[in-house]
């Protein structure tokens, strides 16, 4: 009996250990295959062309692949839970349960989705834009199950999870690209080499510094690097190593195909050495210290830092890293743009770039600094968070003008029919949904409307309770508010821009609602944060109620100042356009003059002229 027991354990680890390697190297390949027809390979108006769609075939076949070995890893997992076998474990209560109520299972349920849905979707489209968004959904579910890994439960919570998620996105980009250009011969391997090394320095650095960093987290103590963790660790550590050496070959010698494809074999094969060791690694529990574990910090992910005053205010740092990567990568690409611009001797505003870091500046104060750290703790600063992250910072971002850097700098296709990078941009621009969201009116139905369907349906204490509900408000709030004031006041193009007397009812309309808002919040006489709050212990020893008063009363006084602002803005440009239309009728008065013709003033007199004669007539 206890042999079959250890047999039946010993099976299930191997189950696991290969469905979980299986989704990880069939996710990496629907990646990379999906990489190479989106980007790596020329297409013509948009549409790949006829002899890259074995590629898409195999990509479908790997999605579905992918989906089913998640599937097992699911069963596999559930059974390990609960300590039984794996027939026994598709008991479909049990399932439903474990995919409905377990973060763990929800997470891996919504990857083998995306996996099945790219699957189906490839077969009935060929157009770029499409193999875009499905690039998209493959990253976003590749990285899903990092929230419930064993980093989400070790300490330094914040930065373990986002160097996590980077790090796999990063090596999954990285592999997948390689394997897409070697397995793939309808690729001109030259041309998707080049273009792959574009991206490739990004990538490993990405793969080594977001590595680094969560291994020093997870190995900051001597005793850590005593057993099977560390010694996994250290060699994942020399294959990397080994595996830098490699690539900067192959980067420096791309033009000698024969010996590059030898070099990129041997590349592919350190990073799926790496890969497996990343699996092995994930299925063994990390080190820890035997140290008291902080309540607080196990719930929310940090630690309290204690009661706010000015050094807190001032220093107090925890950075998110995942949005601390997006945003560092944000500027170093605006800072790209700008370098471009100016290689090639055209001229950009340094004003535009100060307000771009301002406004990346303001966001990672927000998050990371003492407010986005308090927002934990505390309505009151949940709510300062949200209006400088909605109201605030989307202004500099907005008037620093990112789309007409990357229109000006991206790359367009090798010809007149192959579509680049910046020509997807365009398409995107012009494109319907486009059309649909920089509408004014459903601008101001995400930016306002989406307040209530936060706070009054029982939405905001669910998505406090975990990393990704809090990662999701903030980006949401963000990404409103750019999407607003790019409407309102951006200096963007924007191909459904609105006249100016629209823009004006407009924020006046946004600054009535938010008022609504704020007094709808403030009259409330029930918590709205789902008892998350009183959860956690909360440990400011605040007045809930009053403290939600007190968030209200704030963000009417927050929001009240940046719409006055943006205000100004559209009265300025207002006055600015009415002053080039001016200029103008002025410039083809004495264009028309200098000929010997009637202006438009003229022609306009004189027709008036000819309409009273014409009555005159008539009477």
């Amino acid at each position: 009996m206890v042999e079959s027991y250890i047999t039946s354990v010993n099976l299930l680890d191997i189950t696991l250990a290969l469905s979980k390697y299986t989704y990880l190297i069939t996710g990496t390949l629907t990646i990379g295959f999906l990489l190479s027809l989106t980007f790596l390979t020329p297409n013509y108006n948009g549409v790949i062309h006829h002899r890259t769609l074995a590629i898409a075939k195999r990509t479908q076949i790997l999605a579905f692949i992918w989906s089913l070995s998640t599937l097992v890893f699911i069963v596999g997992t559930l059974a390990e839970i609960l300590e039984v076998g794996f027939l026994e474990a598709l008991d479909l209560t049990t399932l439903r349960s474990f995919l409905t109520q377990i973060s763990l299972g929800r997470f891996l349920i919504f990857q083998a989705i995306c996996a099945l849905l790219i699957a189906i979707l490839i077969g009935f489209t060929t157009r770029v834009t499409h193999l875009t968004l499905m690039l998209v959904i493959a990253i976003a579910a590749i990285a899903s199950p990092v929230f419930q890994s064993h980093t989400a439960s070790s300490g330094s919570h914040l930065i373990a999870i986002g160097t996590l998620i980077v790090h796999v996105i990063a090596l999954s980009l990285w592999i997948g690209g390689l394997a897409a250009i070697l397995l793939n011969k309808e690729l001109d391997r030259v041309l998707a080499l080049k273009r792959f090394s574009a991206m490739a320095l990004w990538v490993a650095l990405s793969v080594i510094i977001s590595g680094s960093i969560n291994g020093l987290i997870r190995m900051n103590f001597a005793e850590a690097w005593n057993g099977t963790y560390a010694t996994l660790l250290i060699v994942k550590i020399a294959l990397t190593a080994a595996l830098l050496l490699i690539a900067n070959v192959v980067r420096s010698r791309y033009q000698r195909s024969l010996e590059i494809t030898k070099l990129l074999w041997f590349e592919f094969a350190f990073l799926i050495s790496i890969m497996f060791m990343g699996t092995l690694l994930s299925r063994t529990a990390p080190p820890t210290r035997e140290e008291a574990v902080d309540p607080i910090e196990a719930l929310v992910g940090l630690p309290y830092p204690g009661n706010p005053d000015l050094n807190t205010w001032l220093f107090e740092y925890k950075p998110d890293a995942l949005i601390l990567a997006i945003l560092i990568l944000s500027a170093l690409l605006y800072f790209k743009g700008v370098r471009i611009l100016r290689k090639r001797g055209d001229y950009w505003p340094i004003g535009r770039t100060i307000s771009f870091i301002l406004g990346l500046l303001i966001i990672n104060y927000a998050i990371n600094g003492a407010i986005g750290i308090y927002a934990h703790f505390a309505f009151s600063y949940h709510m300062i968070e949200h209006m400088i992250l909605g109201m605030i910072a989307p202004i500099p971002i907005v008037l620093s003008a990112p789309i007409t850097l990357a229109l000006r700098t991206l790359p367009g296709g090798r010809d007149a029919e192959d579509e680049g990078v910046r020509n997807l941009l365009i398409r995107f621009l012009h494109s319907r949904y486009s059309k649909v969201i920089t509408n004014p009116a459903v601008a101001l139905l995400i930016f306002d409307g989406s307040l209530f369907a936060l706070y009054f349906t029982g939405l905001f204490g669910d998505l406090m309770g975990s990393h990704i509900g809090h990662l999701f408000m903030n980006i949401h709030f963000l990404l409103a508010g750019i999407l607003f004031f790019h409407v309102i006041v951006g200096v963007d193009p924007n191909p459904n821009r609105p006249p100016n007397v629209v823009r004006i009812v407009i924020l006046f309309a946004a600054m009535s609602i938010h008022a609504f808002f704020s007094i709808a919040l403030m009259s409330s006489t029930s918590l709205l944060d789902g008892g998350y709050y009183a959860g956690i212990g909360n440990p400011m020893n605040l007045d809930l109620l009053e403290n939600q008063y007190t968030g209200g009363a704030i963000g009417w006084a927050m929001g009240e100042i940046p719409i006055l602002i943006a205000l100004a803005a559209a009265f300025i440009q207002w006055m600015r356009d009415d002053k080039k239309e001016t200029n103008r009728i002025d410039r083809s008065a004495a264009r028309a003059s200098a000929m010997g013709e009637a202006d438009d003033l003229a022609k306009y007199n004189q027709y008036l002229a000819e309409l009273a004669r014409k009555d005159q007539q008539g009477n």
